[in-house]
């Protein structure tokens, strides 16, 4: 059973990413199982999904990732990242934007944070750390709201110490489940951030 969190602010496309993940998984005739847990989502609230896929034999008694059990972070905001890093296993992959979205907390507080002294802290975890700077992807792919995918794209991309996509998904299997879970009208331009961001990173 592989166990991933995706976590970020309410309109980054945190939802739609878990259900990217399991058609994946589903296709590839394993069970998945997906949850959310959303705070004033519409107004730029928390939002976290979990996501739990694996063979169809082994048994799964919750949805929700339990504390130290998460593979994967897949974090759309810095700042949720450090908030959601208990959910995941200590030698974890955890793959991060890199810009800081300030949550509806901090413009109620007229206050704001800095995305360096929470990356800084983030790196010096024992687990695997993967940074992305999304920003320069999204202005290389051309679409702002790709977000979604371009964290997607990385995060499906690691691997193993043996070479294998440590998701177990491979990058045809997840343009497949974007065609399936996408709107017909969006699939053509989040394919092609998907091909945009393996050329310019390198990924295979």
């Amino acid at each position: 059973m592989i166990n991933i969190i995706l976590c970020g602010v309410g309109g980054q496309g945190t939802v739609l990413a878990s259900k990217i993940l399991a058609s994946a998984a589903g296709a590839r005739g394993e069970s998945a199982h997906t949850a959310e847990t959303i705070g004033m989502a519409q107004r730029g609230g928390s939002v976290t999904s979990h996501v739990r896929m694996g063979n169809e034999g082994e048994h799964v008694a919750s949805p929700l990732v339990g504390a130290g059990a998460a593979d994967m972070l897949i974090a759309f905001e810095p700042g949720e990242a450090a908030r959601m890093l208990g959910l995941l296993d200590a030698q974890g992959v955890l793959v991060t934007a890199s810009n800081v979205k300030q949550p509806v907390t901090a413009s109620l507080s007229k206050t704001v944070y800095a995305a360096a002294p929470v990356l800084e802290a983030l790196e010096k975890r024992e687990g695997a750390t993967v940074v992305v700077d999304e920003l320069a992807l999204l202005e290389l792919v051309g679409n702002s709201k790709a977000l979604n995918i371009v964290l997607l794209t990385v995060a499906i991309s690691q691997r193993d110490a043996q070479g294998n996509p440590l998701l177990g998904i491979s990058l045809d299997e997840f343009k497949e489940a974007i065609r399936v879970c996408v709107k017909p009208k969006f699939v053509d331009m989040n394919l092609a951030a998907v091909d945009a961001v393996c050329k310019e990173l390198c990924l295979q």
